[in-house]
């Protein structure tokens, strides 16, 4: 029985450890800075109901043991007395069951003061450990009680109806002035119903400029998707993106917060994508050209020529991706051109122009007071595209200032002065005055005493 028990005992420390090393792996990442750590540690806090202080002990613990440092050191054997009598963990469980977010610690101490427990008599990590076993951890009221969590699996049945995006921290290049380390970004896109990979590629900044590159060289080589699923981050959720989706006719669709399920399957790559960092590690790039070389010939040799298990068997996503008899929807390059435009919002001044990039632009006296879209390419700004509502959009040019004044222009018809016999605010203060005058009731009225009834003093 002693060697049966210990047999288990070793499979679940196994299994803990396991699942310790799955949950700690994003922290584990070469290159990740202080920003992203904490980004990644308060995502995973709101997740398994774990503290920070908790993780950073986890990482510490496998970077100085490794996997064996994520097993569960072992206990001594309990004494009789220190076992949950089960009148009182059926309490546990009630309070946990009336607030699934109660924390321990708040469990114990409300049994303590309605004196069901003694102080000290309840232990944390037993209390903890005796609701895991019956199912009633904060981790799992949790994932039962969100709505918003799937609980199958879903796939688009064809290409390019659904599109994923993400964006990964990469290696360090020597791109910083005077050749210091500087860290690179990868973007892709991804389809969801064939896996395929649309485009991907590393950047040296961290910006929206990035997944517009990215999308748009995705879009110009096989065509325009149905819709789009993105993460909350600030990259993609811009109004560049809505207007861009809205001018290609593009569903626009953006995660859940603090849902990261619902971003599986890209998540899933960049998982992957974690074999060629370590590959690419150990010949150490010098350029980011020579980098996205090596990326694109891992990427068509490594993943998307190789069989995936979620497609069948045999079935690789550049196959499904082909086979697929849905149609490419692809749009004219003046229309995709003018769909990835930015737009910006600026005020039209006294004068009928507007500042921008520190220059003056000539948009028309009419639109005075306006508020107007400055729609241009961020390449070349010797042309602007003007859009107000109820006006045909019109192009604009940089204000030439010459070495004359000029006469100044005329202000259109209904900007000019309206005529008026007399003063409005006066007419109406006039009236308002009467009125009031006419609701006052003197105190007292001595014109209104008859002559011989007021008696001598």
């Amino acid at each position: 029985m002693k060697e049966v028990k210990g047999l288990k005992d070793w499979k679940k420390a196994e299994e803990l450890a396991a699942e310790r090393m799955q949950m700690v792996s994003p922290l584990l990442a070469e290159g990740l800075d202080a920003a992203k750590a904490r980004e990644i540690r308060a995502k995973l806090c709101q997740q398994t109901g774990l503290s920070e202080r908790t993780l950073r002990r986890y990482v510490a613990r496998y970077r100085a043991e490794g996997f064996d440092g994520l097993k569960p050191k072992g206990r001594e054997s309990r004494k009789t007395g220190e076992a949950i009598p089960e009148k009182l963990l059926e309490q546990a469980i009630l309070l946990r069951r009336e607030v699934p977010r109660r924390s321990v610690a708040q469990i114990i101490q409300i049994l303590e003061w309605e004196g069901l427990a003694q102080p000290g008599q309840l232990k944390r990590s037993t209390l903890q450990e005796k609701l895991a076993q019956r199912g009633y951890s904060s981790r799992q009221m949790r994932m039962y009680a969100d709505a918003g969590v799937a609980t199958r699996r879903f796939q688009r049945r064809h290409r390019n109806s659904l599109w994923h995006s993400d964006i990964k921290y990469g290696p360090y290049l020597p791109l910083g002035p005077g050749g210091s380390s500087k860290q690179v970004f990868l973007v892709v896109m991804l389809d969801d119903a064939t896996r395929f990979v649309l485009h991907g590629e590393f950047y040296p900044t961290l910006d929206q400029a990035i997944v517009e590159d990215c999308f748009r060289k995705a879009i110009q080589k096989h065509g325009v998707p149905e819709s789009v699923y993105f993460d909350n981050g600030k990259q993609y959720r811009t109004r560049w993106m809505a207007r861009t989706c809205a001018k290609l006719g593009i569903r626009l669709l953006y995660a859940k917060p603090y849902s990261p399920e619902s971003t599986g399957k890209v998540e899933r790559f960049n998982r992957v994508v974690d074999d060629f960092l370590q590959e690419v590690a150990l010949e150490k790039p010098q350029t980011l050209d020579k980098l996205n070389d090596r990326f694109a010939v891992w990427l068509s040799e490594c993943y998307q020529h190789r069989p995936h298990s979620a497609l069948g068997e045999n079935v690789t996503p550049e196959s499904a991706f082909r086979s697929d008899p849905r149609p490419l929807r692809f749009v004219d390059p003046d229309v995709l051109a003018h769909a990835f435009l930015h737009v910006e919002t600026r005020k039209v001044d006294k004068s009928g122009c507007i500042s921008f990039l520190n220059r003056k632009y000539e948009v028309g006296l009419a639109f005075i007071g306006c508020t107007v879209d400055v729609i241009y390419d961020p390449a070349d700004t010797t042309e602007l595209t003007i859009e107000y509502e109820g006006h045909e959009p019109w192009r604009v040019r940089p204000l030439v200032i010459g070495e004359r004044t000029g006469k100044r222009p005329k202000l259109p018809d209904h900007l000019q002065p309206a005529p008026a016999e007399s003063s409005r605010l006066l007419e109406a203060a006039h009236e308002r005055h009467q009125e009031r005058r006419d609701r006052q009731i003197p105190a007292v009225s001595y014109r209104k005493v008859p002559k011989g009834e007021s008696g001598d003093v």
